[in-house]
């Protein structure tokens, strides 16, 4: 089944052309079936790519899902077109008394910020709080994963010596964890973040399962007991060329941040690097439509 998103939204052609089954909303209403709600907080200030991104893979997978995107009120971003944002985002005012399946919160470039210093924390938690009651799950990304386990389970985030940043191998705990079912025993998957978040911390939340970790022993997939948060320090939505225009992006800034690790054929940067986790991501972003928000959502709220 497809993914419904407005007809006019730039990524839908995109995905077309890339055979993805896209369905628009006439369609969507004549077929007699309960699609899942899925609302996307994205505070990535490159919008049009990161809603290309998710799309992607939350439109491989035989559920049918309407998707809906959510803005900040409070901080009015600045790398996307006001008429994008008027026409294809909503803020919390217009969404807080409804109730969906599914939550995805999005990563953000604001490390350096302890989190009360964000300028949206304040309404970030209060979706956080909103979710709890009228959100079957949510799936946390990087920043989003680490605002996640600082709100929700008090595991504090702290800064790296240089910054996390290429493609690392890691491992899983549990095979049986539906979450992480069709792993492979080792996988790879994207990072670029400046701050960790402790094994140790999460390992003594009883609450919470350390499902996957990197190969240097960092946290990388999280879950609450009851499956309600699902939180990812890296970036498996990324596409293969992501990293490198990071890269590129660091040095017109004037930053020296080191080349990605594990990336680039032969650490040439003229080469094309390979999209080595895109399976792996199609697969846990399926998984975690089917198993935590699928299986678990009432066909009607009540």
């Amino acid at each position: 089944m497809p993914i419904n998103v407005p007809q006019e939204l730039p990524a839908s052609d995109a995905l077309k052309q890339e055979k993805i089954f896209v369905m628009d909303e006439d369609r969507a209403r004549t077929q007699d079936i309960r699609p899942l709600n899925i609302l996307i907080l994205n505070l990535m200030p490159e919008k049009e790519r990161t809603e290309l991104q998710l799309l992607r893979l939350l439109g491989n997978t035989p559920l049918q899902v309407n998707i809906s995107f959510l803005r900040t009120a409070t901080h009015r971003p600045t790398h996307v077109s006001p008429h994008h944002l008027e026409n294809f985002y909503t803020t919390f005012e217009d969404v807080k008394n409804r109730r969906y399946d599914g939550l995805i919160i999005t990563g953000a470039p604001i490390e350096h910020l302890e989190f009360e210093d964000v300028a949206y924390w304040d309404e970030l938690t209060e979706i956080m709080d909103w979710a709890d009651r009228n959100v079957t799950s949510t799936f946390h990304i990087c920043w989003g994963a680490q605002a996640g386990l600082y709100y929700h389970y008090v595991v504090e985030k702290f800064e790296l010596p240089e910054k996390c940043f290429g493609i690392y191998e890691h491992n899983i705990s549990d095979q049986t964890v539906k979450l992480v079912r069709g792993f492979d025993d080792v996988f790879q998957a994207p990072h670029s973040r400046y701050t960790t978040v402790s094994r140790e911390a999460i390992e003594a939340r009883p609450d919470l399962t350390l499902l996957s970790v990197s190969e240097q022993g960092a946290p990388f997939i999280i879950m609450s007991e009851d499956g309600k948060n699902i939180m990812i320090t890296g970036h498996m939505e990324y596409d293969a060329a992501t990293l490198a225009e990071e890269y590129e992006r660091d040095h017109s800034k004037g930053l020296e941040t080191a080349m990605p690790e594990n990336y680039f054929p032969d650490d040439d940067v003229t080469k094309d690097p390979p999209h080595k986790w895109r399976s792996h991501s199609h697969l846990l972003f399926s998984n975690w439509l089917n198993y935590y928000v699928y299986q678990e959502t009432p066909f009607e709220w009540d």
